[in-house]
Formats: C-alpha cells, sequence, structure tokens
C-alpha cells in the first residue's frame, strides 16, 4: 500500500511537452471566444459601413454561434474517426481563412460568411482544448491545467470589448480580425509540430439521423434565442424555432439513450458530480456573458462616455480575471471546488450588486471596482466547478462530457444575452426619467438583476458540491 501511494501519478496520454500540446488549443479557444463577444462593440460601425440595419447585422453575432451549435455536438464522434493533430489544425486553418475572408470582405454577405467559416473553426477547437487537457495532464497537476484553460475562457469575454474599443478608437473595424491571423499562425505551427493523438481511433458507426437531429435542433434552439432580442418575445418566427428546436432536440435525446453507439453520450448525465459541476458552470458563463453584455453599453450609454474609454475602464476587470481564473485551478488541487465555488459566488454577488446600482454619475473607479469584484468571483467558481465535473468522468467519456459542456455554454451564453437584451429594453420603457442615458441606466439594473438571479442560483448549487473527504 505504501509504495502504491508514493507511486506518481501519470497523465492517460504521456507527452514530452503538455504545455506545448496545450498551447495550439489555447491559442485557438481564446481567439474563438475573443471573437465571440469582441464584435459587439463593432456592431454599430458595420452597420454605417454596410448601410444595413440592427437585425441584419446581428447575423454576425447569430450566425457565428449558430455554426459553434451545430459543430460542437459531433466533436466527440470527430475525435473517434480523426486523429487530434489533423483535428486541431484543421479547425485552425478553418479559423484562420475565415478571419482573412472577414478582413477583406467587401461586402456583408463575405464578411458573414467569413464569420461563418470562423465559428466552424471554434466550434471544434473549443471542446478538445478541456479533452485533450484531461489525457496530458496527471491528476495532480489537472486543476492547474484546467485553471489555465478557463482562464482562456473566462478572459476573452472579459477584454474583448478592451480590444475593440482601442481598435476602433484609431483603426476600422477590418483590424479586428487582421489582429486574429498572427496568433492563429503561431497556433497552427505549434499543432503541426508538438499535438499527438490522444484518443483511440474506433471509427464506430455513425448514426445520419442523430447528425440531422443535432444540426437542425441546436441550429433552430440557437437561433430562436438569438432572434429574441431583434423580435421580441410575441414573434411567431422565434416561437417556431423555438418549438421545433425543443421538439428535434427531444427526439435527439431520446435516440442517444438507445444507440449502442451514441453521436453524443448524454448517460453521463446520471453521474450526479458532473451533472453538479456542469450546472454551475452553465450558470457562471450565464453571468459572464450577460454582464459583459450590459456594462459596454451602460458606460457609453448610460455613463455617455466614449467607446475607447470603455475599453480602458474593462481592461482591470480582464487582467484580474486572468490571475484569478489560473489561481483558482490550482486551489481545486488542494481544496477542492466545494469553498471556492461558495466563496467566489458570494464574491460575485457583491460586484453584481454594485453594478446593479449604478447611476449615470457613479465615478469610474465605482464602475472599475465593481466591475473587478465580478472578475474575482466568477473565475473563482467557474474553475474548480469545471475540474469537479469532468474528474467524474475518465477514458473516453471526458471527450462527451468536454462537448457536452461547451455545447451548453453556447446555448446558455444565447439565451442569456437575449433574456438581458429584453430586460435592458424593459428597464428603459418602465424609466419614470425622459432623458435616454438615465432610461437606459435603469434598463441595465433590469439586466444586472438577471445576473443577480443566476448568482443566487449558482451559490445554492454550490453548497450541493461534496467536501474534499466526503
Amino acid at each position: 500500500m505504501e509504495n502504491t501511494q508514493n507511486t506518481p501519478l501519470k497523465a492517460l496520454v504521456e507527452v514530452d511537452h503538455p504545455w506545448l500540446a496545450m498551447a495550439p488549443l489555447m491559442i485557438g479557444a481564446f481567439v474563438g471566444m475573443l471573437s465571440e463577444t469582441s464584435l459587439n462593440i463593432a456592431l454599430p460601425q458595420l452597420m454605417t459601413a454596410f448601410n444595413i440595419p440592427a437585425g441584419t447585422v446581428q447575423w454576425l453575432v447569430t450566425g457565428y454561434m449558430l455554426i459553434i451549435g451545430i459543430i460542437l455536438p459531433l466533436s466527440s464522434i470527430m475525435t473517434k474517426w480523426f486523429s487530434t493533430r489533423k483535428l486541431v489544425s484543421f479547425g485552425l486553418a478553418a479559423f484562420l481563412i475565415g478571419a482573412v475572408i472577414s478582413a477583406i470582405a467587401p461586402s456583408f454577405t463575405i464578411l458573414l460568411t467569413g464569420r461563418m467559416i470562423q465559428g466552424l473553426g471554434t466550434g471544434i477547437v473549443l471542446p478538445l482544448m478541456f479533452t485533450i487537457a484531461m489525457q496530458v495532464f496527471a491528476p495532480d497537476k489537472l486543476g492547474g491545467a484546467m485553471g489555465a484553460c478557463a482562464m482562456v475562457i473566462m478572459l476573452a469575454p472579459a477584454i474583448g470589448p478592451t480590444i475593440t474599443g482601442l481598435i476602433l478608437a484609431k483603426l476600422s473595424w477590418n483590424w479586428i480580425f487582421w489582429l486574429f491571423v498572427p496568433f492563429l499562425v503561431v497556433a497552427l505551427f505549434l499543432s503541426l509540430t508538438f499535438l499527438v493523438n490522444t484518443t483511440e481511433l474506433t471509427k464506430p458507426h455513425v448514426d445520419t439521423l442523430s447528425i440531422i437531429e443535432s444540426a437542425f435542433g441546436f441550429a433552430f434552439l440557437v437561433s430562436a434565442v438569438s432572434l429574441i432580442s431583434d423580435f421580441g418575445l410575441g414573434s411567431v418566427l422565434v416561437w417556431v424555432l423555438l418549438l421545433a428546436g425543443i421538439i428535434i432536440l427531444a427526439f435527439y435525446v431520446r435516440r442517444q439513450f438507445k444507440l449502442t453507439n451514441p453521436i453524443l453520450n448524454l448517460k453521463v448525465f446520471k453521474l450526479s458530480q458532473f451533472r453538479i459541476g456542469a450546472l454551475i458552470v452553465m450558470v457562471d458563463f450565464g453571468v459572464i456573458l450577460s454582464a459583459m453584455y450590459l456594462l459596454p453599453q451602460y458606460i457609453q450609454s448610460g455613463h455617455m462616455l466614449a467607446v475607447a474609454m470603455a475599453g480602458i475602464m474593462l481592461l482591470p476587470g480582464g487582467i484580474v480575471n486572468a490571475v484569478t481564473s489560473a489561481f483558482a485551478g490550482r486551489l481545486y488541487d488542494n481544496i477542492g471546488a466545494r469553498k471556492p465555488a461558495i466563496f467566489g459566488f458570494i464574491i460575485a454577488l457583491i460586484g453584481s450588486i454594485m453594478l446593479a446600482t449604478l447611476t449615470t454619475s457613479s465615478p469610474v473607479w465605482y464602475i472599475i471596482l465593481a466591475h473587478i469584484i465580478l472578475m474575482i468571483g466568477c473565475p473563482l467558481a467557474m474553475s474548480p466547478s469545471q475540474t469537479y465535473a469532468l474528474n467524474a468522468i475518465q477514458g473516453p467519456q471526458a471527450a462527451d462530457g468536454s462537448t457536452i459542456m461547451n455545447t451548453l455554454q453556447q446555448i446558455v451564453g444565447a439565451i442569456a444575452t437575449a433574456i438581458s437584451t429584453i430586460l435592458l429594453s424593459l428597464g428603459q420603457n418602465m424609466a419614470s426619467s425622459s432623458n435616454k442615458a438615465a432610461a437606459f441606466t435603469n434598463g441595465t439594473h433590469y439586466g444586472f438583476y438577471f445576473s443577480i438571479a443566476l448568482i443566487v442560483i449558482g451559490l445554492l448549487l454550490s453548497l450541493k458540491i461534496k467536501k474534499v473527504n466526503d
């Protein structure tokens, strides 16, 4: 027994340089998430550049999320048919091509095409980052590795508005896409040089009907929740897409439980540890995206500051987010997930309450402080909870767990943004003041109330995490 305890824990797949193997995935995932969140500030400029209405330009966000929503559920089956190097290199190359197309796009149609090609790359690379981390790091190092992965996911939405704001202050919107290119070139080189295959290529039977159900079900659902912000809940189109998506996905889920070789092994939800951890991650991600959707708009339309100033004000929180994410991952290795998750949500609650009390004349330092507090709390809960969930599954199921979590993150992100938009409009309409800035600020209050509600749900879920000694 003593010898067993002293034997170093080994990774499932031993590689000479695990961090170099992870580097292309982390760079690709970061650029993918940055692309998802950085374009919000640029939408008004794009409307002017192409002379298009808000409903049309919104498809740059919706279309990107739509492709990710279609590709993500297929990630697990792809790892059983294609080597890790081929998959990652293809995803990075697709994103690179899409970024160049978008950067030189002479028309909105070509720009949208480039964005959707980028979505293809993100949909492939994003879930593989967590799957490969589970394979190449030893169990006693996994918390730190997952913390670094969570840092990538959490940092991009936090600093996306900052980077976009600074670019638009001096350059045209095209440079948002040119910014991605050097990172992707480096990631592609690292992928071709250091990545090895981490999964067994069993090449199981592929159920065509499941792929069709997955593609249409997730496409309809993501489209519906994304279009709510444009057409409202009274839209027939929204309800048709929503109901169609739910019905098709119900058939998809039923079929996955019956198949011997499912496209996505949903049976992992029977594991309470995975279920609780995954739900916490979903809620936390919803808080981040809803807050980062509302705050840049409040700074510009509620506080009446320039877009460049909005970017600068959000930068400290982005930096704190990165540091906390890395630190939180290491906490899991030492004390587990329960305490970091509970304290994380309590801290995030304080930050959200501060944001919900903003006025048109709130001091700049107060806005920055509230954002920093939120950016401490959310990653403190996110990284340990994600590791807690994925530690419940081993072997081939690890790819399924990672795919499920990333797919649900995209859906939750779309839903959280849509609800925040609805509440923002509701708050503006209910404002007693005729002043546009005051009315907009009142709208953001309603949006941040939603963030507070999500945090309370996350806090209650974190109480269900088992203690280290349980």
